[in-house]
C-alpha cells in the first residue's frame, strides 16, 4: 500500500536518492546527504516545538509499504522570510500618458517583492516517475493539506507555492538568460545550487535595483513569466483545485508562477470531516476515493481509501486501518480526493 508518513532521520538515504531523479530548478531538492540531515532535524524540532518560528518546517515521504522504499516527498514551511528573505518578482501594470499627444500606453513591470515573508509555503514536491499512477501524485500534494487541516494552529493565515517555471528543449530558461545572468554573472544551476545552500546574500547585492519593463525582455523570455514547467503542470492543476492561484507574483529566477491562498479558504478546511473509526471488511461498490488522515502529529500518515462516510462513522479495511495506524473508534479525518465528489 502506498502511505505518506511523516519523515524520519533515518530517511536521508532515501531522500538523497530520490533527489538524484529530479532535474534542474528544485532549489530544496538537491542530493546533499548533509542538507536533508539537518532539514529532518528541523522537521523533527518542529514537531517537538523547540525549534524558533523561522526554523519551523516539515517533509512528509511517499512510502511503497510492500517495499519500505521511498517514492515521493512533499513539504511545508511555516514561515518564509524571518530568517532568510523571500524574494519574489511581483508583477504590476503601469500606464503612460500624454494629454498633449493624445496618447497613452499601458505597460507590465516586475518589481523585487518581500510581499510573501511570513507566509507558510507548500514546497519539495517530487514523486518517482516509475509511481506516477494510480492517483498517487494528487495523494502527494494533497496530503499536506490534510495536515493542515489536522493542525491549522501551526501555520500561517497565509499560503504560498513557487511553482517550477518553464526551461526550453536544451534545458535552458530563456528568463534566467535574458535578466538574472547578466545581473548574477553565473548560470542559472550555480545560483540555484547558493540558495539551495542557503547562501541567498548574493540576491540582495546583484539583483536589479529598479524595475523591469517586460516589454524590454526578449519574446521568449516573455513567454515564460507565469509559466510552469511541462513536468511541473500536474501540480498546479492540483493546487489550483484545493484553492490556490497566481495573484502576480513569479519566481525571480525562472519565472514560474507562485500560487496563493488563504488558508481559511482551503478545499480542506470546507470539505473535510472528522469520523470515528469502524473497521471491516466489507467493500462498498459505490464508496469514493478519499484522502484519510490520522490525528498524530509525530506519526502522521495519509492514505487514499475507498470510503463512504455514514454520518460520523468512516469504515476502513484492515489493511487501511494499519497503514494508518488507527483501530475501531479512533478519530480520522477525510475529504474526497477531488472537489466535487459526493
Amino acid at each position: 500500500m502506498i502511505v505518506m508518513r511523516m519523515s524520519r532521520p533515518d530517511d536521508v538515504a532515501a531522500l538523497v536518492e530520490l533527489a538524484h531523479k529530479a532535474g534542474p530548478g528544485m532549489t530544496t531538492l538537491k542530493p546533499d546527504a548533509d542538507a536533508f540531515a539537518a532539514r529532518l532535524d528541523r522537521v523533527r524540532r518542529s514537531v517537538e516545538g523547540t525549534a524558533t518560528l523561522a526554523e519551523q518546517g516539515y517533509l512528509f515521504v511517499m512510502e511503497d509499504s510492500d517495499s519500505g522504499r521511498v517514492v515521493g516527498v512533499c513539504g511545508l514551511e511555516v514561515a518564509v522570510g524571518l530568517e532568510q528573505p523571500f524574494y519574489t518578482y511581483r508583477m504590476d501594470t503601469f500606464v503612460h500618458a500624454s494629454r498633449e499627444l493624445g496618447t497613452w500606453t499601458k505597460m507590465d513591470k516586475l518589481y523585487m517583492s518581500h510581499g510573501l515573508t511570513g507566509y507558510s509555503e507548500l514546497c519539495t514536491l517530487f514523486l518517482d516517475p516509475e509511481f506516477r499512477a494510480n492517483g498517487n501524485g494528487a495523494l502527494l500534494s494533497k496530503s499536506r493539506f490534510m495536515f493542515i487541516g489536522q493542525f491549522p494552529e501551526r501555520f500561517a493565515e497565509h499560503i504560498c507555492a513557487e511553482m517550477r517555471g518553464h526551461f526550453d528543449e536544451h534545458g535552458e530558461s530563456p528568463f534566467w538568460n535574458a535578466l538574472g545572468a547578466h545581473f548574477y554573472q553565473i548560470d542559472f544551476h550555480e545560483a540555484d545550487n547558493l540558495v539551495a545552500q542557503g547562501k541567498k546574500s548574493f540576491l540582495a547585492e546583484l539583483m536589479p535595483r529598479y524595475p523591469v519593463y517586460v516589454d524590454f525582455l526578449p519574446d521568449e523570455a516573455r513567454a515564460c513569466i507565469g509559466k510552469t514547467h511541462k513536468d511541473t503542470e500536474p501540480a498546479r492543476r492540483l493546487l489550483e483545485a484545493e484553492g490556490l492561484r497566481m495573484e502576480g507574483h513569479v519566481d525571480i529566477f525562472e519565472g514560474g508562477p507562485v500560487l496563493e491562498a488563504r488558508i481559511d479558504s482551503l478545499r480542506v478546511m470546507h470539505d473535510s470531516r472528522l469520523y470515528r473509526v469502524e473497521v471491516a471488511d466489507a467493500a462498498d461498490p459505490a464508496a469514493l476515493r478519499c484522502l484519510v488522515a490520522n490525528g498524530s502529529l509525530d506519526d502522521f500518515r495519509v492514505i487514499l481509501a475507498s470510503a463512504n462516510p455514514d454520518g460520523d462513522t468512516l469504515c476502513l479495511s484492515p489493511d487501511a486501518a494499519r497503514a494508518l495506524r488507527v483501530s475501531g473508534g479512533d478519530t480520522v479525518r477525510a475529504m474526497p480526493l477531488y472537489p466535487n465528489q459526493r
